[in-house]
């Protein structure tokens, strides 16, 4: 073939490097690098403990793997459709994701682990609800608030999004997940503040979200324990704060510039969920101070293209939308890193693209392409290209 042939035919598909704009690429750049890091990492910090347990040190890094296939697959997918359809399915994907989250209750489809009915078994894959509902309660919200925009500043307009992410919230804390809780309160919260909301609502929902949480603790004594664990994790070093002191131990042991990638000494067996809650502690042990750092500016880099795609966005429901997926994903981070670093009480969160988790990595991806496909059709509304 003539290189003049090849170079149209090229240039005339739909998926030429050139129908992406700057931002979009390093959108994509930003996440395909955050998912290898993360591939990276978790079999870093797994592969001792899955050929203890499993027999096979590359257990974790497989079904991690499997997870980043069917999220490229989803986020290139989503990038090319019209992010119009989505609001047309929110009430199914809504409900897709309530019976997902009564499913795991339900004997035969939900499997139990350390205490918490969290996962949903289908043909043996094992799926995590609460990781779809997230995206879920951003879609719906997206949709009602650009549909409703002149009914948030009432409060009765206000009914039906807190109706939604109450029936969620409630589906989640009696998994139970209060990290996840949390995650979706604050994801409400911020959404509701960049739908419009008035100042007097937005004060008074800070106000009673500051009231519940001291309220879900008290009501549940394994909170309360990881409470205390918090204040002083000396008082129980071989109980509640265990892990907390043994993700401390690595982040104080990394310095700098870290111990070596692969060289971390928490991985054996010391820190518990190494490869998916605490990961940016082993993150901090092999690449010190400084790779956690320039690990948060990838994911702040992140966050402000994305924020910058929904501030360009043509339509409400896109720049919703876009923002929407920003805010959860700084909320997620900013969340998990509290807790390793013991900023807050100890609670289990993935950190985004990097912790073992195939579910939260396909899901995530996915919604990356989301906001490609709100930017994409957006430049070309407003450039015909």
């Amino acid at each position: 073939m003539r290189a003049k042939e090849q170079k149209k035919l090229w240039t005339g598909n739909s998926f030429r490097l050139k129908s992406f704009s700057r931002c979009e690429l390093a959108v994509v750049l930003l996440v395909l690098g955050l998912v290898i890091f993360g591939c990276v990492m978790v079999f870093s910090a797994s592969s001792y403990s899955a050929a203890y347990h499993y027999g096979n040190k590359y257990f974790f890094l497989f079904k991690q793997l499997f997870g980043v296939v069917l999220g490229v697959v989803g986020m290139f997918f989503f990038a090319f459709v019209d992010y119009h359809f989505l609001q047309k399915f929110r009430w199914w994907v809504l409900g897709a994701s309530v019976i997902l989250l009564v499913l795991v209750f339900v004997p035969g489809f939900g499997v139990q682990s350390y205490g918490a009915n969290r996962w949903v078994n289908f043909l043996g894959i094992s799926v995590q609800p609460s990781e779809v509902a997230k995206f879920a309660l951003v879609l719906f919200l997206a949709s009602y608030l650009s549909e409703k925009h002149g009914k948030i500043k009432t409060f009765k307009g206000l009914v039906p999004p807190l109706a939604i992410a109450g029936l969620l919230c409630l589906l989640v804390i009696i998994e139970p997940s209060m990290s996840v809780t949390m995650c979706l309160g604050l994801v409400t919260f911020f959404m509701l503040i960049v739908g419009g909301i008035s100042k007097k609502h937005a004060l008074m929902f800070s106000c009673a979200g500051a009231c519940a949480v001291p309220l879900l603790i008290l009501s549940e004594p394994y909170r309360m324990k990881r409470l205390f664990a918090f204040l002083d994790p000396w008082a129980s070093p071989q109980g509640e704060g265990f892990q907390l002191i043994q993700s401390l131990y690595g982040l104080g042991n990394g310095g700098w510039f870290g111990v070596g990638l692969f060289q971390s000494r928490q991985k054996y067996l010391f820190l518990p969920f190494a490869e998916s809650d605490f990961i940016f502690s082993i993150i901090g042990e092999e690449l010190g101070l400084v790779g956690g750092i320039l690990l948060l500016g990838a994911f702040f880099a992140l966050v402000f293209c994305l924020f910058k795609i929904g501030l360009n966005a043509k339509d409400r429901f896109g720049c919703l939308l876009a923002c929407g997926v920003g805010i959860l994903i700084a909320v997620q981070t900013l969340l998990n890193i509290a807790v390793v670093t013991g900023s807050i009480p100890p609670t289990g969160l993935p950190l985004p693209f990097i912790s073992s988790g195939g579910t939260s990595v396909a899901v995530f991806m996915s919604g990356i392409g989301v906001a490609l496909s709100v930017s994409r059709h957006s430049r070309r509304e407003l450039t015909g290209k």
